[in-house]
């Protein structure tokens, strides 16, 4: 495994998704020296994200805090915020409703993401600001940095990390990173 060196006394300020060459699914992640296989949307990056089009925004989002399953990942050390995840945990991804692009709580009629899922996406979950501080209906919701699938399958929209790399950045990012997605 390489050593890596996070910068600015061991924080992350910047890190950089950009596009894997010959798959539009794919990205690499750069933090710091380190550069990592990510999967990012399965339309690949957009400067026009809209609600269910399947695209990650090609956008610097600030990295608000997070949530973990705690019965799944018992420590994650990291400055940011990181709540427990409960059974009763969701995600508004529903345009016109008053949470759209928020959590909240089961039972919620509207569409929504659960957070507590059985496939492992979500045991950790950063939550990035893609129209989250400063909202507009439509324009996407739960854009999050997350772990992937099997096989780097692409995401609904998020940025995607194994596990171990995850758990590789997540001491060095605080509330002040910013994961930019170039086009």
């Amino acid at each position: 495994m390489r050593r890596f060196k996070p910068c600015h006394g061991g924080f992350i300020p910047t890190i950089v998704v950009r596009r894997a060459p010959r798959n539009p699914q794919r990205a690499i992640v750069q933090a710091g020296t380190l550069r990592l296989p990510a999967a990012i949307g399965r339309s690949g990056i957009s400067a026009f994200k809209r609600e269910g089009d399947g695209a990650t925004p090609c956008a610097a989002m600030k990295i608000m805090g997070g949530y973990r399953r705690g019965e799944r990942i018992r420590t994650a050390p990291s400055s940011l915020e990181l709540k427990r995840i409960r059974a009763d945990m969701l995600w508004c991804d529903a345009p016109g409703d008053a949470n759209y692009n928020r959590p909240v709580t089961a039972p919620f009629g509207k569409s929504h993401e659960e957070l507590m899922r059985s496939d492992g996406l979500y045991d950790i979950i950063l939550v990035m600001d893609w129209n989250v501080t400063s909202r507009r209906q439509g324009r996407g919701s739960a854009i999050f940095f997350h772990l992937i699938r099997p096989g780097y399958e692409p995401t609904a929209g998020c940025v995607a990390v194994s596990r171990r790399d995850m758990l590789r950045l997540l001491p060095h990012i605080n509330p002040k990173t910013v994961v930019r997605v170039l086009k």
